[in-house]
């Protein structure tokens, strides 16, 4: 009897997607751990309330719920519109079966929005390395003329007037900027094997939030909720930095001047997997979280917002996203990203560390 409990654990904890079990009442007996994972929230702060809590009282799920209780059979829907608390709906295909005589319920949910992203994140990761070549191109073809306008106008400066000053000084500032955007785009260029160890995250996102705090997140009040007990992750600690520095500098330019906050936590929630070159599936169960309490990211772009040049900024690169994209698939991780007007969330999902981890990039 222990060894099939033992079992039926392993075979619950196992199934990829969110499954949650109901009584006769429609309240949570007990959930995977997928489910924690996809709520956002542990079993302990779901279990003894009622569904319609989390998913409204109009909810189709509840609706399938009641339905295969009456009938005793199984009922499927597929493409509909579940949310989860205050987490914006998405498209699931759900599956709800009766299981005993009680009335209680078994409810599986196939979140399309996961492996959307996680099919998403590949691609920009392709898209990523696609422009090393065009990044070896800009360092050669324009860095060297680049530096020669800027010469030729520092020259020119010393022998005009102060009328003419400004001009000189014009070309000299869009050369430097030209210049700033040509080193950011060669960082796509820089092919070598990230120097992956046993991180701790903490301190990567305690150095990112000091230096944030320091400059360009001068005006925003942060807030902080960390899991201590968060094992390491396989990480290269200068990457990562950037990765955080990049979310907390678009968070910071998001937030309002006057009453902006900026809030960091992490999590461990397992249940969510991604393919590794060769075919492999490994978890990334550690979560870290990047909110802010801006106006949001328009629709008409959130989809596409990890694609390079793609931004919402009316002077942005669309460069910074692409670049956590690719440095977060680079550790086989996957980044998300919600947002809706007064809160906007990116989450970064990385594997543990295990002690025999192969260098993604070396692969890729």
């Amino acid at each position: 009897m222990e060894a099939d409990t033992m079992s039926f654990e392993a075979l619950w904890g196992a199934i990829p997607y969110p499954a949650l079990v109901l009584d006769g009442a429609d309240t949570i007996v007990t959930a995977n751990p997928a489910t924690e994972s996809f709520a956002s929230t542990s079993l302990r702060q779901m279990a003894g309330r009622p569904l319609g809590r989390f998913l409204g009282a109009d909810s189709a799920v509840l609706d399938m719920t009641r339905q295969a209780r009456r009938d005793g059979v199984s009922v499927a829907q597929y493409d509909i519109m579940v949310g989860w608390a205050d987490q914006p709906p998405q498209l699931h295909d759900v599956h709800v079966t009766p299981l005993n005589d009680d009335g209680g319920i078994m409810i599986l949910m196939h979140p399309q929005g996961m492996a959307d992203k996680m099919d998403r994140s590949l691609g920009h990761r392709s898209a990523a390395r696609s422009v090393t070549g065009m990044a070896a191109m800009l360092a050669h073809e324009i860095r060297n003329p680049l530096a020669g306008i800027s010469g030729a106008a520092q020259l020119l400066e010393m022998t005009l007037g102060d009328d003419d000053r400004e001009l000189t000084g014009l070309i000299r500032a869009e050369a430097a900027r030209i210049g700033k955007l040509v080193d950011r785009v060669e960082q796509f260029g820089d092919l070598r094997p990230a120097q992956r160890r046993p991180l701790n995250i903490h301190d990567v996102l305690d150095r990112s939030r000091r230096a944030a705090q320091a400059g360009f997140a001068a005006h925003a009040r942060f807030t902080e909720e960390f899991d201590p007990s968060l094992p390491p992750t396989a990480g290269d600690p200068d990457q990562l930095l950037q990765v955080f520095q990049n979310l907390l500098k678009n968070a910071a330019e998001a937030a309002p001047r006057v009453g902006g906050v900026i809030s960091i936590s992490t999590a461990y929630q397992p249940g969510v997997k991604m393919t590794r070159p060769g075919g492999q599936s490994e978890s990334v169960p550690l979560v870290v979280t990047i909110a802010d309490n801006g106006p949001g990211i328009p629709e008409n772009i959130i989809r596409d917002i990890f694609d390079p040049f793609v931004s919402s900024k009316v002077n942005g690169t669309g460069l910074g996203l692409s670049l956590v994209s690719k440095f977060v698939a680079d550790h086989g991780g996957v980044v998300e990203c919600d947002s809706r007007s007064g809160r906007t969330r990116f989450r970064v999902r990385l594997p543990v560390w295990r002690g025999d981890v192969v260098d993604e990039a070396a692969e890729g």
